[in-house]
């Protein structure tokens, strides 16, 4: 006959506690972010973008004093009149407070628009191929190469410039490969180091740094250009990036296991949760589903749209402010790097923003085309409508850093959507989506300088109403076809063998 033997309170709080020691001996201790390694990489990723960034920017503000503005062949807003005054109304000096020996050059706007371009016919390139190779070899030799390479380019600017315009345009679009390859390459590394309820963030601090390099270099550059010349901007900027090269072989590595300086309790931590997802090294690519999957495409196509509304800033923010209001360079240098500040800001709080939604229990597909829609569109209105605030720059300038800080909240949107919908495959696909996006970049400075050259009286409202409605019918694209579950080509394949 079976016996039944209950254990008493004292036995059963006993096993209990056995029990729970096991659970807990099972499951790694939770480190926090703050001061843990991976937000150590985030940080070296974030100077990593900070000085692309910059060394890609510097182009737009120093083209304010490489170009002989009384050239009647270089005006943008077809006036040769047009004297530079300062921020208080009076008659400005600053061509002649300019160094003497600074060489200035007679580039009518189609000639500037495809020297802005030049670096993203290379970008368009490499951006998915960086992706594919970070996957294979890893993103400290990938970004590291191409960091260092585009850093020594931008030392070779300026005599590049004086070799004539081929020679210049050949250095930025192999920049532009160099700046690809960076771009599409850093994001293999967050397969490795980011939690998936910590990607948002990690991803944001990292990308902020575009913002911060692109609002240090224009700030900065005004001053330089002012005192000693636009060709010191490269030298400055380009010698910076050869030394932050060493920091970047000797810190980052690519991933927990390999980390020398990493305590075992974050290594077992990451390892862990990290366990369910595959490496894709070894998984061929599904380039048919790919193709064929809408999500990917939304993806696509809605980073396209946003990243014409952020060449247009980039790109044309000193420009604009130049030649409508006729500011001069080391006033021009601190308003257009107004927003870029802002944005920097806006960027890291909206990722900590998204992450805070995702623990309230908001649908990730919800978090992900919130970001976007307040991303894109309120930033595009913005900008629609500069062309009918020409009186006042004041407004101008308070208008641009609205639409610019509130652009960069995309990064918790469809800039990270493919980890969502392909974990495995996310370093090629957000490669191949920078790349995609990046064509914006050669086409933006391409039309703008067409659209600024024949007609000069409304070429800004033309440039900003084209911005509008790709923003428009990008963001209508993603909202109906965008998801953030993981699709079935993307999932795990188990072979049965008969």
């Amino acid at each position: 006959m079976a016996t039944k033997t209950e254990l008493g309170p004292i036995a059963r709080e006993r096993k209990y506690t056995q029990d729970k020691q096991v659970d807990e001996g099972l499951i790694p201790r939770k480190v926090p972010i703050v001061c843990s390694t991976r937000f150590g990489i985030a940080l070296i990723l974030h100077f990593c973008n900070f000085i692309m960034m910059a060394q890609n920017v510097i182009m737009s503000i120093t083209m304010v004093a490489m170009v002989n503005s009384t050239s009647p062949q270089s005006q943008l807003n077809g006036s040769p009149e047009g004297l530079p005054v300062d921020s208080f109304g009076g008659l400005n000096k600053a061509p002649k407070s300019l160094p003497a020996k600074a060489p200035v050059y007679d580039w009518c706007p189609q000639i500037q628009g495809i020297i802005f371009g030049a670096a993203s016919y290379g970008a368009i390139l490499t951006m998915a191929l960086g992706g594919y190779l970070a996957g294979r070899v890893g993103t400290k030799r990938v970004v590291g190469i191409s960091l260092f390479a585009n850093s020594f380019l931008t030392l070779c600017i300026p005599p590049a410039a004086d070799f004539g315009i081929a020679f210049l345009i050949a250095t930025r679009i192999a920049q532009g490969l160099c700046q690809g390859s960076m771009h599409g390459g850093q994001f293999a590394i967050w397969g490795k180091w980011g939690l998936p309820h910590e990607q948002n963030r990690l991803c944001s601090i990292a990308l902020s740094g575009l913002l911060l390099g692109g609002f240090t270099a224009i700030l900065i550059s005004g001053f330089i250009i002012d005192t000693l010349g636009w060709p010191f901007v490269f030298y400055v900027f380009g010698g910076v990036g050869c030394v932050f090269c060493l920091t970047w072989f000797v810190v980052i590595y690519d991933d927990p296991v390999s980390h020398p300086w990493i305590s075992a309790s974050e290594k077992e931590y990451i390892i862990s949760s990290l366990k369910q997802q595959v490496s894709s090294s070894k998984q061929p690519l599904p380039i048919k589903a790919m193709l064929r999957s809408l999500p990917i495409w939304s993806i696509c196509l809605c980073s396209f749209s946003h990243q014409w509304l952020v060449n247009t800033l980039v790109v044309y923010i000193p420009t604009y402010i130049s030649s409508v209001y006729h500011v001069n360079i080391r006033d021009n240098g601190l308003l257009s790097a107004l927003p870029f500040i802002v944005a920097y800001i806006t960027g890291v709080v909206g990722g900590y923003l998204a992450d805070f939604l995702l623990t309230k229990n908001f649908r990730l597909i919800t978090v992900r085309k919130l970001a976007t829609i307040l991303g894109s569109l309120p930033p595009s209105v913005l900008i629609v409508s500069l062309p009918y605030l020409s009186s006042s720059y004041i407004t101008a300038t308070a208008f641009l850093t609205l639409s610019c800080g509130l652009s960069t909240l995309c990064q918790s949107g469809i800039y990270v959507n493919a980890l969502d919908i392909a974990p495995r495959h996310s370093s090629f696909l957000m490669g191949a989506s920078r790349g995609f996006s990046g064509m914006a970049g050669v086409i933006v400075p391409t039309v703008s300088g067409i659209l600024l050259s024949q007609d000069p009286e409304f070429g800004w409202r033309n440039v900003f109403f084209l911005l509008f409605a790709i923003n428009m019918a990008g963001v209508i694209f993603y909202s109906i076809f965008g998801e953030a579950d993981v699709q079935d080509w993307a999932k795990e394949r188990k072979l049965t063998r008969l």
